[in-house]
């Protein structure tokens, strides 16, 4: 019996279909030649972090203010300054805000007798922060001073400012500023004292801005190196001791009286006395 049927005719034999079937494999071939895979893309990086842009501490950036007075005040400042630096006739410099400034009208009496005699230049400008004081001392404040044509250099400067920072600024920061005043008149006049007062106490029972005077004022304690720079907080002498500030002597609960100055005049004395080297 055969082993098989017959193949019908109309087929392809078995070679056949291994033939076409090895044609068109070698067409593709040739038809799509064979590529290594491509490879693989590195992952993406994150984007590096953008460098951190230093905060800047307006309290030690010096600039001008615009008001027609402040430059006029400015201005007239530098006058007599420029007299020091020709005569040699400054004694002691106050530098400050509207609290200094105002020895020229509640203080004035007490000026006159304390520190007219001593040859004494107020410096002081209403308004001014830390960094007015700064532009100030760049522009005109201290030139020449150092090396008068005749007489002597300033013996003395007492620097009160910062109370006008309080609102905006952190306490670090206006500390930063005192600390750059004081560096400032190290650096122009360093035959000069300093010394430094605390920022004077406002509002009529402690509240947030006294307090925020406070920790300016212990870090600008720490200025004191008691040869060049000293320091000294007056604040006791003019609040009632439950820490009210008595109108008697500070009236709007931040610019002294002409009681006020007196109390000032006299709870610095001692400190003017010896730094000024008098009997």
């Amino acid at each position: 019996m055969p082993l098989s049927s017959p193949m019908p005719q109309n087929l392809p034999s078995r070679w056949s279909l291994i033939a076409v079937t090895a044609f068109f494999l070698a067409g593709a071939s040739h038809a799509q030649p064979a590529t290594a895979p491509k490879p693989a893309e590195p992952a993406a990086q994150p984007p590096a972090p953008a460098a951190k842009t230093p905060d800047i501490n307006p309290a030690t950036t010096p600039v001008d203010r615009k008001d027609d007075w402040w430059k006029q005040r400015q201005a007239a400042l530098n006058e007599r300054i420029k007299q020091g630096a020709e005569k040699g006739d400054i004694g002691i410099l106050f530098i400050g805000d509207s609290i200094t400034q105002g020895w020229e009208g509640a203080g004035k009496e007490v000026w006159q007798k304390q520190y007219a005699v001593r040859n004494a230049v107020n410096l002081g400008i209403g308004g001014d922060r830390t960094q007015h004081v700064l532009w100030r001392l760049d522009h005109g404040n201290l030139d020449g001073l150092d090396k008068p044509s005749s007489g002597s250099p300033p013996a003395l400067a007492v620097l009160m400012i910062g109370t006008n920072n309080v609102h905006d600024t952190k306490p670090e920061q206006t500390a930063e500023g005192v600390a750059a005043i004081v560096g400032k008149l190290r650096e122009r006049l360093p035959s000069m004292k300093i010394l430094v007062l605390a920022i004077f106490p406002r509002e009529a029972k402690p509240g947030e801005l006294r307090k925020k005077n406070e920790k300016v004022n212990e870090r600008i304690a720490l200025l004191a190196d008691n040869n060049t720079v000293f320091f000294r907080d007056i604040s006791p002498a003019f609040l009632e001791k439950d820490g009210t500030l008595p109108k008697e002597i500070m009236p709007d609960e931040l610019h002294l009286s002409p009681k006020g100055y007196q109390v000032w005049a006299e709870a610095i004395e001692a400190d003017v006395k010896t730094l000024l080297k008098e009997p």
